[in-house]
């Protein structure tokens, strides 16, 4: 009851409705049995508890909800979670399409302010639509400390790509001290860093020479800070002791295990860049927030990337990401409505007329 808020969004007091406004009015009947139903004293509207969110009138019960998006992430492609879980295709690609779409909106709420102490990038080449399309290219960061994956862009492996990689982590950044960046030897991050985080930043490329598929050397290069402050830096850190993507290498592993798109030598690769997206939303939601990290163990304690950055107390589960409503009210006016596209998220501010 306490975090039940008035679904109408037409209602004129629907940003002042606390629990306070909204109370009990009798059931519903269900294939599964009877629902609480409630009433908003304000506007008069009744709703479910799951209104707003994407079990609202789920025709199926939410356990299977959540196991065919935990199946999506460990690696399983649509029609295999359709034979384990004896549902239609059709209903499995509408439900990890809905799952995807509150993941994206969960990721872009939830991860701000993080303090980042250093950062890798990378990229994963990968398949869309055929062989006979161009390659796309999958820009991915981390935060080594934490282990928390900020950030993702999807497209062409171009200076605007890798520009709106480093704007995005930089938006969700608290910006305490200064940064340490690594990357690989690609011709635009060194530009974009500079444009992006400017000269306080330390930044460094690790280039790796590669003969028949073997990496034959590996050269580091400084490109950005004075030599005493890569030394404090080393000495500060607690996870590296030199320059490397070691970090940010094992993460691509991680999504190309948890992604059926991403495997080699499959048929199951997206045919459209949308579908990549989205499975990458979902899949970056369940390993910040859902899937505790074997790095991050402390005793007993093991604990997700988003409770090592201090985005969350607890380990999340899918329900709690899925029973979160799309809208938050703050203000007497619609603070947030997030609007999905398949390489960004715009936010809009919206006023409510005032009550009379």
């Amino acid at each position: 009851m306490k975090s039940l808020r008035c679904a109408n969004q037409q209602c004129p007091f629907v940003a002042k409705s606390t629990a306070s406004g909204i109370i009990r009015y009798g059931f519903y009947q269900t294939r599964w049995g009877k629902r609480r139903r409630f009433r908003c004293k304000g506007c008069g509207k009744t709703f479910c508890w799951n209104r707003g969110t994407i079990y609202h009138r789920l025709q199926h019960r939410r356990r299977s909800f959540d196991e065919v998006a935990a199946l999506s992430v460990e690696g399983l492609n649509k029609s295999a979670i359709a034979r384990a879980k004896r549902i239609a295709w059709n209903t499995v690609d509408r439900w990890l399409e809905k799952a995807a779409s509150s993941c994206r909106r969960f990721n872009h709420q939830r991860i701000t302010r993080i303090s980042v102490k250093e950062l890798q990038a990378d990229e994963i080449r990968t398949l869309v639509g055929g062989r006979e399309q161009l390659p796309i290219w999958i820009f991915v960061s981390i935060d080594v400390w934490s282990r928390l994956w900020p950030s993702t862009v999807v497209g062409r492996r171009s200076y605007r790509n890798t520009l709106h990689l480093f704007r995005d982590v930089f938006s969700r950044m608290n910006h305490n001290g200064a940064s340490l960046i690594a990357t690989d030897g690609f011709k635009f991050y060194r530009g974009v860093v500079r444009r992006v985080f400017g000269g306080a930043c330390l930044y460094g490329q690790v280039i790796k020479t590669r003969r028949n598929d073997r990496v034959i050397r590996v050269e580091r290069r400084v490109r950005t800070g004075a030599a005493w402050k890569w030394e404090q830096a080393w000495r500060n850190s607690e996870d590296s002791q030199k320059l490397n993507t070691s970090y940010v290498e094992r993460l691509n592993l991680t999504i190309r295990q948890g992604s059926a798109y991403l495997f080699r030598r499959t048929i199951c690769f997206a045919r459209r860049q949308k579908r990549l997206d989205d499975h990458l939303q979902l899949l970056r939601c369940h390993y910040n927030f859902v899937r505790p990290h074997r790095a991050l163990k402390f005793g007993r304690e093991v604990r997700t990337p988003a409770m090592q950055a201090g985005l969350a107390k607890r380990r999340l589960f899918f329900r709690d990401i899925f029973s979160a409503s799309p809208l938050f009210w703050l203000s007497g006016k619609i603070r947030f409505v997030f609007t999905c596209c398949s390489s960004s998220v715009h936010v809009h501010d919206l006023k409510f007329p005032k009550a009379a």
